[in-house]
């Protein structure tokens, strides 16, 4: 059977963000010729209340066809953002409606948040202790109202095992193209992605949607830098050389990286290293060696010290876990 993913639908809710799910979900197929396997994901919008309609954030109501009896049945819930969330937005307290909602959720079931979402998370008690991003407008009021959970607003996702969020809005397309690639490896969330037309990873955070009050003329951009090291990732880079690219100091340089990238260089170039050496991992049979070489790490050594620090497990490991993925989703 698909993995069977309910998205519930709270009133108020962006239109945008409870699209998402359906467009990255229900898109992603079984690797077949032709794109004609079977699909991965089930996915079904329920609301709190028996069907029928729920308030959007516009000027028009969406008809809901399933009750929070879907919830029951659901592999992963997913919580797109609301603009009256009402109590739980206000003092982190559930209504009676939407506590007996959630209530129905399978111990085990994988909750994710998208945008604002994550106040429902936090407030249903699924954050206690755990980190968590939202929007960035919202992550000082979210750290003051739910001081038990670890917020970090500068990154566009957090993936915590079973309970994931995201930040605002379309932070979501990358934390569902995320949970693809975590359930049936990178070719299948690449094929989605090149669908919907969205990059299948995005660089940095949310320090670079922030808005800053005197922002510095954007005149020059550290873009062609970027591009001219992901031509040769296999290769030494050295910051002097990225900066030389862009005609500035390497002060000036890294400034400016970080105000538009929300990383440093150094973050960013291991970064990309390690998504290089997941494709690889993943859809070559290179050697461990030969992939930590054309990923940029040198030696076997290097690249299993970084793999296991961005991903929890060595190259053996993940290789043998998402080759597995993609062969027998």
């Amino acid at each position: 059977m698909p993995h069977r993913v309910a998205v519930l639908a709270l009133d108020g809710l962006l239109p945008f963000e409870l699209g998402i799910p359906h467009r990255i979900f229900g898109r992603s197929l079984e690797p077949a010729p032709g794109n004609k396997g079977a699909k991965l994901y089930e996915v079904v919008t329920c609301s709190v209340r028996p069907p029928g309609p729920v308030r959007t954030d516009s000027d028009y109501a969406i008809l809901v066809e399933h009750g929070p009896e879907a919830l029951a049945t659901a592999d992963t819930v997913v919580i797109p953002a609301s603009y009256e969330l009402g109590p739980v937005f206000e003092e982190g307290r559930l209504t009676e409606e939407l506590a007996a909602a959630l209530a129905l959720i399978r111990p085990g079931t994988r909750m994710v948040s998208i945008c604002t979402g994550s106040y429902v998370l936090a407030a249903a008690g699924y954050l206690d202790g755990r980190p968590a991003t939202t929007h960035w407008s919202s992550a000082d009021h979210f750290q003051r109202l739910f001081p038990q959970v670890r917020v970090d607003p500068d990154v566009l996702f957090i993936d915590d095992g079973d309970v994931l969020t995201s930040a605002g809005v379309a932070a979501g397309i990358d934390l569902c193209l995320h949970l693809v690639r975590r359930d049936h490896g990178a070719a299948v969330a690449n094929e989605i992605a090149r669908r919907t037309v969205v990059p299948p990873y995005r660089d940095g955070g949310q320090a670079q949607y922030i808005h800053r009050l005197v922002p510095e003329p954007q005149f020059a951009t550290t873009t062609a830098a970027r591009a001219w090291a992901l031509g040769r990732l296999d290769r030494p880079i050295q910051l002097r050389d990225m900066a030389r690219q862009e005609s500035m100091s390497v002060r000036t340089f890294t400034r400016r990286f970080r105000e538009e990238v929300g990383a440093s260089p150094g973050q960013w170039l291991t970064q990309q290293r390690v998504e290089r050496a997941r494709h690889l991992l993943e859809t070559s049979d290179l050697s461990i060696d030969q992939v930590a070489r054309d990923a940029g790490f040198g030696t076997a050594t290097s690249l299993r010290q970084h793999l296991q620090a961005a991903l929890g497990v060595p190259p053996t490991v993940y290789r043998r876990t998402f080759r597995a993925s993609a062969d027998t989703p």
